[in-house]
């Protein structure tokens, strides 16, 4: 009677009590034996991270210590700490080029987790696993300083004389994300018309800021009427009331994060937990809460036209691929 009341209890947890993910009871017990913490090193932001944070230990009992930097700040610490053998970290989140050198390099391993299955196939990275978030760049323009009748509907639009002296955007020979979007464009236009544009762009004399951000918040003050920069801003931003909107376009450029276990973590089983957990529906939803374009199935930003987009990687470019675009876009934008 005993053993029968024991195997009934143990089929309740497996198949009744779904919030502790598939694997598990096991994997946090596991964990906890091992001291119960997570390190992971990411370039997500602090606030979208804290969220989660908060999620997964409240629903573990684990703790997760975060720490938050750029994507190349995140990789120099993760290679210089597996070289010196003092690797402290166990989970790694940054973009496609970042997560290909941590592969080569070694700092990280592959962890197949159940929660792959949930994610479309056009996410999935044959030696990454799930791209879980597509970070988008886009046009995004102020609705109360553009008359409706001349809101951009491609990225041509961009070159038109009201535009000119109205567009900010970071500046490509500075700012390696905007490098690589610059450098991008002929994927959406085609090689010899894509060069053309830049030149053009170029031309057009667009106010150069230092990153994305600083664009956005031109937008949102009214300093600027047009700018390049992340999509989600658009949304972010209208939740404080500045009437931003983005050109809906099919496709838009950007890059892709993935996650990924340390290749010698300090807490293997704690790491495979957050993972599993991150990539599980609850987290996908906070991050789709806070503008993220989440590749899980039937997750969506609450950005109007988001699930219409399509994604196209950006061209990852070298340390001599950089230095070739930067001196070339010197010679065009900052004549």
């Amino acid at each position: 009677m005993v053993n029968a009341l024991g195997r009934f209890v143990a089929w309740l947890i497996i198949f009744l009590v779904p919030p502790v993910f598939a694997q598990d009871v096991k994997l946090i017990e596991a964990a906890k034996k091992e001291g119960g913490k997570i390190v992971a090193y990411g370039s997500l932001e602090a606030d979208t991270t804290d969220a989660v944070r908060k999620a997964f230990e409240k629903k573990t009992g684990l703790s997760l210590e975060y720490w938050r930097a750029s994507t190349t700040k995140v990789v120099d610490r993760a290679i210089s700490e597996y070289r010196a053998k003092k690797a402290l970290v166990d989970v790694i989140l940054v973009h496609d080029a970042e997560m290909r050198l941590l592969l080569k390099e070694n700092v990280v391993g592959r962890y197949d987790s159940p929660r792959f299955k949930d994610f479309t196939k056009e996410s999935m990275d044959p030696d990454l696993g799930p791209r879980y978030r597509d970070t988008i760049i886009g046009i995004v323009y102020n609705k109360s300083m553009i008359k409706p009748e001349e809101t951009p509907k491609s990225i041509e639009d961009l070159l038109k004389p009201q535009f000119r002296r109205k567009l900010v955007m970071p500046d490509p020979t500075q700012h390696t994300t905007t490098t690589e979007w610059v450098a991008s464009i002929p994927k959406l236009m085609g090689k010899e018309k894509g060069e053309k544009f830049i030149r053009d762009l170029a031309a057009a004399k667009p106010l150069l800021v230092e990153s994305l951000l600083p664009a956005a918040e031109r937008l949102s003050t009214g300093e600027s009427a047009i700018a390049i920069t992340y999509v989600k801003f658009a949304y972010l931003f209208g939740l404080k009331g500045a009437p931003l909107d983005y050109m809906r376009t099919d496709k838009m450029l950007g890059e892709g994060s993935y996650i990924m276990l340390a290749a010698k973590p300090a807490h293997p089983n704690a790491g495979k937990a957050f993972i599993d957990f991150f990539l599980d529906d609850e987290s996908m939803k906070i991050l789709a809460q806070n503008a993220e374009f989440v590749t899980r199935k039937g997750v969506h930003p609450p950005i109007p036209g988001a699930e219409k987009i399509k994604f196209i990687e950006m061209t990852h470019l070298d340390q001599n691929g950089f230095a070739e675009k930067k001196k070339e876009y010197q010679k065009i934008f900052l004549q």
